[in-house]
């Protein structure tokens, strides 16, 4: 039987790169894990064996998060298995690589589908099953640089993710009475497998334009996001959290900085 714990972590994308490592943290603070994935159904189960081998109760469900039907779906189950959460992090998105004039519509809608759709379904879902336990709880959305910078090439992307940072910010607004609270960390060049793939040396060219000279590994991420989900972020709502070495506080400067 697992030990007393902390309630339950609903973890939207639990298998990307960044979502394995979320489970787990959220696993070893003491919550139980309820995840989503799409066709990874090896890898989630693997997954859901780990954390149950801390002792914590874990179940993964395939799941599009911009779908509003199997979002719904999800969440009943969820409900039915262990009841209203205690935490969502929002975590699916996905990306296109493409020019502003060569973007396909249809890319512009499932990335927006994702990674802005999702995070409001989800959060939709969350605070409404938060709200009626009557417990409060925290939901986390994961950003990106792109919440407050252009990035060339992921229009798309940027423009999802600059709609999170307002979608945070309102959210925090109208759940706050209900004691709930919703923030932010929004990463920045992180080394997963996607990244690795967006150039031939991926950490090496972002780790050059960073203050802390390295990139990010998913297990940055974590910490974190245990900050908002605890008793000591307990009065913090609304904010954006920027994990990224520093990269998106400097300004362009002409200037090595090591000289």
């Amino acid at each position: 039987m697992a030990a007393q714990g902390k309630g339950l972590a609903v973890v939207t994308a639990g298998v990307s790169a960044i979502g394995r490592d979320l489970v787990r943290g959220l696993a070893r603070a003491g919550y139980d894990l309820a995840f989503t994935h799409l066709g990874a159904e090896a890898t989630a189960a693997g997954l859901v064996a780990e954390v149950e081998a801390m002792g914590r109760r874990a179940r993964a469900w395939e799941t599009d998060a911009g779908d509003a039907d199997q979002v719904a779906r999800f969440w009943a189950e969820v409900g039915d298995w262990h009841g209203a959460p205690a935490v969502l992090v929002n975590n699916a998105g996905i990306q296109t690589w493409a020019r502003l004039l060569d973007l396909r519509v249809e890319d512009w809608d499932r990335v927006m589908a994702t990674n802005l759709r999702g995070a409001f379904l989800n959060t939709q879902a969350a605070g409404r099953a938060m709200a009626a336990a009557g417990r409060g709880g925290s939901i986390v959305m994961l950003g990106s640089g792109c919440n407050k910078q252009a990035f060339p090439r992921l229009v798309d992307y940027t423009a999802s993710k600059g709609g999170i940072e307002q979608f945070t910010k309102a959210a925090a607004v109208e759940l706050g009475p209900l004691g709930i609270r919703v923030n932010c960390v929004a990463p920045g060049a992180v080394a997963t497998e996607r990244t690795a793939a967006e150039a031939g040396d991926y950490a090496g060219t972002w780790a050059r334009v960073t203050p802390l000279r390295r990139v990010g590994v998913p297990e940055d991420i974590v910490g974190p996001v245990l900050f908002f989900c605890s008793d000591a972020a307990g009065f913090v709502t609304g904010q954006t959290l920027w994990v990224d070495g520093g990269v998106f506080s400097q300004a362009t400067w002409p200037y090595d900085l090591e000289d």
